[in-house]
């Protein structure tokens, strides 16, 4: 578990209360996406928490974001359609975008939203795949 105490998020803004942050792989997070630059994804949106639990010694994830679905995204192959429920907490119909995989410090997470399931979890792999053009 890592805890913050009276740190500084990414926006040097002090961190005066205690603050457990411990996102894993296949969990829904709030997260703040700002600041950006030219096409990236914006705000404080949820994302999909994509890398192991087991890799790395920074305080780093990589995060996929979720973003409103529209009927035309069945064409993109790297959106992976989510349909709202109980468990991953979201309350509309979404995406999440693969194309917009993103390395965060675990400083811009600021709340748990859900899970997925390891059905959508290996879709979302996929859709990685095909990104990466991984065979």
């Amino acid at each position: 578990m890592r805890i913050i105490l009276n740190g500084k998020n990414h926006k040097g803004e002090i961190l005066s209360n205690t603050k457990i942050i411990l996102p894993r792989r296949g969990e829904i997070w709030l997260v703040d996406f700002e600041p950006t630059v030219g096409a990236e994804i914006r705000k404080e949106r949820p994302a999909i928490v994509v890398s192991s639990d087991d890799i790395g010694k920074l305080p780093i994830k990589l995060v996929a974001p979720i973003t409103s679905w529209k009927p035309d995204y069945f064409s993109n192959m790297w959106l992976v359609k989510i349909i709202p429920n109980d468990i991953n907490g979201l309350e509309k119909i979404s995406a999440v975008d693969t194309l917009q995989l993103r390395g965060v410090d675990k400083n811009r997470f600021i709340h748990k939203i859900g899970r997925l399931s390891p059905n959508v979890m290996e879709e979302i792999v996929m859709a990685i795949a095909i990104v990466i053009e991984y065979q």
